[in-house]
């Protein structure tokens, strides 16, 4: 804001408040994302301060509760130590020490945002947010809503202020009551011009709108995102920030007109001050040093028993002959499933990837009207796969027939089907199962579905896109997959691309539990689309000319792992050889007993559910928890998320990780140029690292900067959520995702030599934000010689962990016993 131009700039101030708005997209493309992006070109920890004194956000945890974790020893003595040394000098430890563990501090939280918006219940006795967002609220839901309403709004072809006049024209009783906010809105009056009579002073404009604004900001944000993405809807309805902004002053005035009679002023005639710029420099405040540092210490007790762990293992780089390999996602969740399988199987090599296995295209499922887009966010594809058609038979529950709706059938259908409905209901209770209102992973891709995915016809399109990728389309993606992951030899006879979802029925924020780099969806189309690509024979020919040999015998079969339930379908089975079939069945048999195993270590983080039972009990508990009414937790998604380990499984697989970490292949050897590293790592920043932060900023602020508990929640238009009918949308993750959560920075653990690194994550300026500003923090292995270097202030430096000893974790793991919510990082037996 700068209050020295002569004129508002109504342009630069939208295109401002947009870049400090929440941008989270609807629920059906629910992807985490650094929340303070707007603050992320500035350091980690000035950005903390800055929009905490701005915005009124909570930040860090309390002093408090920082002091609890020193004294039950989850923050080390000695790593709190080296912390204030390296800030504060070493000859200043000791007075550090006594106002980090002893000084009282103010921690009431206030903001600049909404201070002048404040005067009108100073001034005039009014609130106007109460008279004013009941309305906002349900119009905007009402305009908006995407197939939850029985009606649809009247006028939605013209765009929201148009179907807004178009209304007001035709109806009997319209939006507004007072002759003034009518004949406005008829005459399309201008932002400039509404503030003119509800300010009045122009120096006052930009920071009136960001109050205004801010009083809201799920939904201010909500429109924001669909201005600048209009795709998000399936349904298309248009809607820019500045016709929101237009139809909140317009209520404004018509609420101060019928309650002042036309006999009010401007707000700014009342004010005596000077206007202040809301984002004027912000002052060094002990209390927040105290906060950063221990932050870092929290951060770095974890870190260093990391690297310990790392640095004191000699990594096994002996060859063995694969039993079979699997790609998995690089998901946290992943993480303890890997583990179980090459428990189980010594001679199983696995790998992670981001699962949409470098194919991106939009799917569009037999009768589908819409299409889906099936890979990363930010990624706008121009391929369309298309599911071939097929008798295609669902479950139906006549109970959600959409003549339950009508008057006439809805009451025949409540007098019948009700009764049958609550006794269902009653039996959920004690029995839940699969019903076709659950949202199940596997529904997304029928096992017998036949997938148009070869392009043999340049002119196949459909609106733009191609339908199918040519042969050298899918080389070069199979290219890229095989080589960033390392894999370029010893094949083995099958291989599975396992892709990953999520089944339940109580989670409004279902999009968040699938594949978050398949634009919150499951990932079996991807995964098969690439199965599909890699045992094409011509795509292996033109692999042959690059280099990588697959043999003849070997073949790749897709497969998805539901994530709350710890189940896997395999598709295409038919498609094996007689012996890969043989060896399939064995296979299937090491993947049931590591799901098993893997329902039984989730477990011991879940209340409900008695770990001390065998196997094939906790896995049936865990199987209904996931279909539960009744229960708000049916995963905990990526909670207690810490790291990315970027590099061969050698590097961590002698490793315990606690489901803590993102997990990427790479190879050193076959990328000595780090290309393929930097794409990795392109992917890794704002995915692994939106993740994690969303997490932290969620955990730390769940009021603000997260969306409280899900229970008073309610589904507003199928794109967002609120409390109630008449609240704002709740960004970022509810209460019940992120309980066991430690709101720490991701560790990016990259194996390659440092200069490497630097010019891999320099390459793009996009990435080198994330890390140049410790958003994420980056700690590189060296590959030879495993000395471990830093990354700070542009430079590495070499690291040596205080810790000397690594703790050893017996690989059996002992979880029946174990009550405790993190088992320490350590080597396993």
């Amino acid at each position: 804001m700068n209050n020295s131009h002569s004129s508002f700039d109504e342009q630069h101030v939208l295109h401002h408040l947009k870049h400090y708005l929440p941008a989270q997209n609807p629920l059906k493309d629910f992807v985490h994302h650094n929340t303070l992006h707007a603050f992320q070109d500035r350091n980690f920890f000035d950005a903390l301060q800055e929009s905490s004194k701005i915005f009124g956000y909570k930040t860090y945890l309390s002093v408090g509760d920082f002091r609890n974790r020193f004294h039950k020893k989850e923050i080390s003595a000695s790593v709190l130590n080296q912390v204030i040394t390296k800030n504060k000098g070493n000859e200043n430890v000791s007075l550090w020490l006594d106002k980090i563990l002893k000084k009282e501090y103010d921690e009431s939280i206030s903001s600049r945002i909404g201070s002048l918006r404040s005067h009108w219940k100073s001034q005039y006795a009014i609130n106007l947010d109460k008279s004013t967002h009941s309305t906002l609220f349900r119009v905007l839901c009402s305009y908006l809503d995407q197939g939850i309403a029985m009606w649809s709004f009247p006028i939605h072809d013209k765009g929201f202020l148009s179907s807004i006049r178009e209304l007001e024209r035709t109806s009997f009783s319209g939006f507004f009551s007072t002759k003034r906010a009518k004949r406005l809105l008829e005459e399309k009056a201008t932002i400039t011009d509404l503030l003119k009579i509800v300010v009045g002073d122009e120096r006052f404009y930009e920071t009136y709108i960001f109050d205004q604004q801010f009083s809201h900001p799920g939904w201010s944000g909500m429109v924001a995102t669909l201005e600048s993405n209009p795709t998000s809807l399936l349904d298309k309805k248009s809607i820019t920030l500045e016709e929101l902004i237009i139809f909140e002053l317009l209520l404004e005035i018509d609420t101060l007109d019928q309650k002042f009679n036309e006999n009010w002023a401007p707000l700014a005639s009342r004010i005596q001050s000077e206007p202040q710029d809301l984002f004027r420099s912000v002052e060094v405040d002990e209390h927040f040093e105290v906060l950063s540092l221990w932050q870092q210490a929290f951060e770095w007790s974890l870190y260093d028993q990391v690297l310990a762990t790392v640095k004191h293992h000699k990594p096994s780089n002996e060859k063995v002959i694969p039993s079979f390999q699997a790609f998995f996602c690089m998901d946290d969740r992943e993480c303890s499933f890997r583990r179980h399988i090459e428990h189980l199987d010594k001679n199983a090599i696995t790998f992670g990837t981001a699962a949409f296995f470098n194919f991106e295209f939009y799917y569009q499922p037999v009768d589908g009207k819409f299409f889906t887009k099936l890979c990363p966010a930010p990624m706008t594809p121009a391929f369309l796969v298309k599911e071939q058609p097929r008798k295609k038979k669902h479950a139906k529950d006549f109970h959600y027939h959409k003549r339950s709706h009508s008057l006439f059938f809805g009451w025949i259908i409540s007098q019948t089907l009700g009764f049958s409905a609550a006794v269902k209901l009653f039996l959920n209770i004690f029995q839940p199962r699969m019903t076709p209102a659950t949202s199940s992973s596997f529904k997304h891709l029928n096992k017998k579905s036949k997938l148009h995915i070869e392009n043999k016809d340049s002119a196949d399109r459909v609106d733009n896109l191609q339908v199918g990728f040519t042969v050298e389309e899918m080389a070069n993606r199979v290219e890229g997959l095989l080589k960033s992951n390392g894999l370029i030899e010893n094949f083995a006879s099958i291989i599975y691309l396992v892709g990953h979802g999520a089944t339940s029925v109580n989670n409004t924020h279902y999009a968040g539990y699938d594949c978050g780099a398949c634009c919150g969806r499951p990932s079996s189309v991807n995964a098969t689309v690439a199965c599909f690509a890699i045992n094409h024979p011509e795509v292996r020919k033109i692999l042959v000319q690059r280099g990588i040999v697959i043999p003849n015998e070997t073949q790749f079969l897709p497969a998805l792992h539901d994530t709350t339930r710890d189940e896997i379908t395999f598709y295409q089975e038919e498609s094996l050889s007689e012996s890969n079939n043989i060896l399939h069945q064995q296979n299937a048999i090491v993947f049931e007993a590591a799901l098993d195993n893997n329902a039984k270590e989730r477990s011991r983080r879940f209340d409900t559910v008695d770990s001390t039972q065998s196997l094939k009990k906790v896995h049936e508990s865990i199987k209904r928890r996931s279909v539960s009414l009744f229960e708000p937790r049916p995963e905990l998604n990526h909670a207690t998320n810490a790291m990315c380990i970027v590099g061969r499984r050698s590097l961590s697989k002698h490793m315990f990780l606690d489901r803590r970490s993102f997990m990427n292949s790479y190879d050193y050897t076959i990328d000595p140029s780090g290309d393929y590293l930097a794409g990795i790592l392109g992917a890794v920043a704002p995915v692994g690292g939106g993740i994690n932060l969303e997490y932290y900023f969620s955990r730390v602020d769940n009021q603000k900067l997260g969306a409280g508990s899900k229970l008073p929640h309610n589904v507003m238009g199928l794109i967002g959520v609120a409390n109630g009918i008449d609240g704002d949308l709740r960004p970022g993750l509810p209460s019940q995702m992120i309980e066991v959560h430690d709101p720490i920075r991701l560790l990016v653990i990259v194996e390659h030599f440092p200069e490497k690194v630097k010019y891999a994550i320099t390459k793009s300026p996009a990435t080198y934000e994330w890390f140049i500003n410790e958003w994420v923090k980056l700690v590189v292995v060296h590959p030879e010689t495993l000395e471990l270097y830093h990354f700070q202030e542009g430079n590495f430096e070499k690291y040596n962990p205080i810790q000397q000893e690594t703790i050893t974790i017996s690989d059996e793991l002992k979880l029946a016993e174990t009550t405790i919510d993190n088992l320490p990082i350590g080597i396993l037996n």
